[in-house]
């Protein structure tokens, strides 16, 4: 990749980021404080697609901040992937909230919020291309497989993604947090499974890269 590549995709994303906080095509867009629209490494091989910024991420700015991200933040490194190595976003920018007796509390995306943010999350895989999208909770599966997955029965499966690209479902790290006891230790081997497939998954791609380079290379030396 070169540095004329990166500044250009730099520039993308951030024209992008730009439309985005200037949206206000859901109520959302006028409750939440920051548009949360994602951050990483505009040439990552590994982009992390979430439902939606929390309490800390609306706060931030910043996308998976606080426990979650924290968390996610060590399930990157258990692949040996630095956070700054990867593309992390949401499917929707600002954060769903439901208001209780004056306290807003974190509600999953509607199916019209993440129809207004989808061009936003687009741009963002069309700038990128990615070689794997890693899709973390039930909300972020449904936006690129449909309303009728199921997380529990069809996480841990290759399916394929815009453009062709390789597309993994797992749980989310907030819904691994929710859990305790044998719960949460089975939840964890369940997406230690899945990141592994998703690590793999680079490397085959990585190797099958070098090889048609090594290929294409022309011959420095001939006898």
């Amino acid at each position: 990749m070169t540095l004329q590549e990166r500044a250009a995709r730099e520039r993308a994303l951030e024209r992008s980021a730009t439309v985005a906080a200037a949206c206000r095509k859901c109520a959302i867009g006028y409750t939440r404080r920051n548009n949360v629209y994602g951050e990483g490494d505009p040439c990552a091989r590994l982009m992390v697609v979430g439902e939606g910024p929390g309490e800390t991420e609306d706060k931030l700015g910043r996308p998976f901040v606080g426990r979650a991200g924290q968390l996610l933040d060590q399930m990157l490194s258990a692949i040996a992937i630095p956070r700054e190595d990867a593309y992390i976003c949401n499917t929707i920018k600002c954060r769903a909230t439901l208001d209780e007796g004056g306290r807003l509390r974190n509600r999953a995306p509607d199916p019209q919020e993440m129809a207004n943010c989808r061009p936003y999350l687009d741009e963002q895989i069309d700038v990128i291309r990615p070689d794997v999208i890693l899709a973390l909770g039930a909300p972020a599966a449904k936006s690129f497989l449909g309303p009728a997955f199921a997380i529990t029965k069809q996480r841990g499966i290759w399916y394929v993604g815009p453009h062709g690209i390789a597309l993994m479902v797992s749980f989310h790290p907030a819904y691994i947090l929710r859990q305790s006891g044998n719960s949460m230790t089975g939840v964890k081997r369940l997406a230690w499974t899945d990141l592994k497939l998703v690590r793999d998954k680079l490397r085959e791609l990585a190797a099958g890269r070098s090889a048609v380079a090594a290929v294409e290379q022309p011959a420095l030396f001939e006898p």
